[in-house]
C-alpha cells in the first residue's frame, strides 16, 4: 500500500513545517519537499500561489520584498480579467481596498468626445472592470495565498535557476538574512516582472521600448465621466486618466521614443505643463497643474515583448517575465489571470510533477491553449497604439481620425472593439475584422462622396498602413498559433501517463 504511506509521509512532513508570516523569517523544515516554486509574489505569483495551493499543491513562493509595492502599472483590471479573478475565486482581493468601478472608456480628440462602455449585460452586476492602487490589490492576494496551510511565502532573492543535464531542479536564492540557500521541486514557475533577470535561461526575450509612462496622481477632482477611464488623443501621444481610489485619479502620459525630459531639472515638470496640460479636458486641468507642481512624478518603461518560450523541463514562465505588450490597454493582468485558469486546468490531472521530461513536452499545450486570448489582447494594443500615437503622414492622421469615428458610432461599432479590449471576447478574428473594418470606413469616408486620384492613393496607403500596423504584430505572435491553435499538435497533448 505504497500510496497510503506516501501520503502519511507528505501530511507528517506538512506537519513538521514551521508556517510562515507573511514576512517569511522563521525556515520551515520541509522547504525542500515542494511541488512548486514560485519566484515573485506580484499578480501573478500569489494568484498562482493561492491557485495551485488550493488545489493541495505545496507551494514554496519567494519573493524579493514582501511589503506593499508601490507601482504605476497594473492598476486597472479589464472586467475580462475580473471574470478570471471570480474564477480563480479570488474576487474579494478587489474589495476592501478602496476599488472603484469601471464600466468603458471615453474617448477624447480634438477637443470631441465619445464615451464607449462595456458590453456587461449579460454578466452579473459585479462584473465590471476594477481600478485600484496596485499594492494593495497584491497584499491582498498575498495574505490569501499565505493563509493556506501549503504555501510558504519568504522573502528572498533568487540568483540563479538549478540546472541539471538540462532540467531545471529548483533554485537558488538568498534569504532575508543574506544566507545562500537551494529550494528543489519538480516544477519552478519564474514570474518576477518585466525586469527579469531569469527569463533568458527560458525564453528569447526580444523587449521593445517604444516609450514610457509619466506617472501622476490627481487629487479631490471629478472625472468628465464617472467610471470611466480616459483616452485623450494627443499629441506626440495618448494620455489617460482613471480613477485609483475614491479621491485619487492616476494620470499616465505617453511619452514616445527612448529618451525622457529629465525630473531632477525640472524639464519634465515645464514638459508637462507647456506640452501636455493644453491638450486636457478642462476639468482636470487645475488638477494636473497642481499634481505637476506636487513633484511626485514617476516614470516606467512600456515594453512589449512577444512570448517567445523554449520548453525547459521542470520550469515555466508567466506573467510579465514571459510575455508583455503595450499597457495603453491595461489587458496585461487580464491575460496573466486567463494563463493562470489555462495552467490550473491542465495541472488539475496531474498528481504527480516528477516526471520533468514528459511533463515539458504535455506543458506545451499550456503556450498553444493560452494563444487566442494572450495574442488577441497583445495584439490589440500594439495596434492601437500606433493607431492613437500622432503622425505628420495625412493616411496615419486619417487612420486615427477613422478609429475615433468608428468608435463613436456605437452599436457592434463600439461594443465589438471594446469587448475585446475588455477581455470579454478575444478571439483574435474578431480583432482583424474589426481592425479593417476601421480602416475600410476611413477609405469610404475618403472616397464619398466622388474619388479623385488623390483620394484614391490616400485611401491605398491608408490600407496598406493599416496593414503595415497589424500584421507584424501578427507575425511576431505566430499566425497559426493565433488563427488555428487546433492545428498545432500540442493543442491535443495528454498528461503524462503514471
Amino acid at each position: 500500500n505504497l500510496n497510503m504511506k506516501e501520503e502519511e509521509d507528505r501530511t507528517n512532513g506538512d506537519s513538521e513545517c514551521v508556517k510562515s508570516s507573511i514576512d517569511g523569517e522563521r525556515r520551515p523544515q520541509c522547504a525542500s519537499n515542494s511541488d512548486v516554486i514560485i519566484v515573485g509574489a506580484g499578480v501573478v505569483g500569489s494568484a498562482l500561489a493561492h491557485t495551485l495551493g488550493k488545489d493541495g499543491r505545496r507551494v514554496h513562493v519567494i519573493e524579493r520584498d514582501l511589503t506593499e509595492p508601490d507601482r504605476i502599472v497594473g492598476e486597472l483590471l479589464q472586467p475580462g480579467g475580473y471574470l478570471k479573478l471570480v474564477e480563480l475565486g479570488l474576487e474579494d482581493c478587489v474589495e476592501e481596498i478602496d476599488a472603484q468601478r469601471v464600466l468603458g472608456y471615453a474617448l477624447f480628440k480634438d477637443g470631441k468626445n465619445t464615451r464607449v462602455s462595456y458590453p456587461l449585460e449579460k454578466f452579473h452586476s459585479d462584473v465590471a472592470g476594477r481600478s485600484f492602487h496596485n499594492g494593495r490589490f497584491i497584499q491582498r492576494m498575498r495574505e490569501k495565498a499565505s493563509a493556506l496551510p501549503n504555501v510558504w511565502m519568504e522573502q528572498g532573492t533568487v540568483t540563479s535557476l538549478l540546472e541539471e543535464n538540462g532540467m531545471i531542479k529548483g533554485v537558488s536564492y538568498k534569504t532575508k538574512s543574506g544566507q545562500e540557500v537551494q529550494a528543489y521541486a519538480p516544477l519552478t514557475i519564474v514570474c518576477d516582472g518585466c525586469f527579469s533577470n531569469l527569463r533568458r535561461s527560458l525564453c528569447k526575450p526580444q523587449v521593445d521600448v517604444p516609450s514610457s509612462f509619466v506617472g501622476l496622481v490627481l487629487e479631490n477632482c471629478e472625472l468628465p465621466f464617472a467610471n470611466h477611464g480616459h483616452v485623450i488623443l494627443a499629441d506626440p501621444s495618448p494620455i489617460l486618466f482613471y480613477p485609483i481610489s475614491s479621491t485619487e485619479v492616476r494620470c499616465l502620459v505617453d511619452i514616445p521614443g527612448q529618451k525622457l525630459p529629465s525630473i531632477a531639472s525640472g524639464e519634465m515638470a515645464k514638459y508637462l505643463k507647456t506640452v501636455v496640460a493644453p491638450q486636457i479636458p478642462p476639468e482636470l486641468h487645475d488638477a494636473f497643474i497642481k499634481a505637476t507642481e506636487k513633484g511626485n512624478i514617476r516614470t516606467m518603461p512600456n515594453r512589449s515583448m512577444p512570448a517567445a518560450p523554449h520548453p525547459t523541463p521542470g520550469a515555466l514562465l508567466m506573467g510579465d517575465a514571459f510575455n508583455m505588450r503595450h499597457p495603453l490597454t491595461g489587458g496585461g493582468m487580464t491575460v496573466a489571470l486567463s494563463d493562470i485558469v489555462v495552467l490550473r486546468d491542465i495541472l488539475k490531472p496531474l498528481r504527480d510533477l516528477n516526471d520533468a521530461a514528459s511533463l515539458c513536452k504535455y506543458l506545451e499545450s499550456f503556450y498553444m491553449l493560452r494563444k487566442p486570448v494572450a495574442s488577441t489582447i497583445n495584439t490589440l494594443a500594439g495596434a492601437l497604439y500606433k493607431v492613437f500615437c500622432a503622425s505628420p503622414d495625412q493616411a496615419r492622421k486619417e487612420m486615427r481620425q477613422a478609429c475615433f469615428d468608428y468608435l463613436s458610432l456605437g452599436g457592434v461599432c463600439s461594443t465589438g472593439p471594446v469587448a475585446l479590449l475588455s477581455g470579454l471576447n478575444p478571439r483574435p478574428l474578431s480583432l482583424v475584422v474589426h481592425f479593417f473594418a476601421v480602416a475600410v470606413y476611413g477609405v469610404g469616408r475618403l472616397l464619398l462622396p466622388f474619388p479623385s486620384p488623390k483620394r484614391l492613393w490616400m485611401g491605398a496607403r491608408l490600407i496598406s498602413g493599416a496593414s503595415g500596423i497589424i500584421f507584424p504584430i501578427i507575425k511576431a505572435e505566430g499566425v497559426r498559433q493565433m488563427f488555428f491553435p487546433a492545428t498545432v499538435p500540442a493543442y491535443y497533448r495528454a498528461p503524462p501517463v503514471k
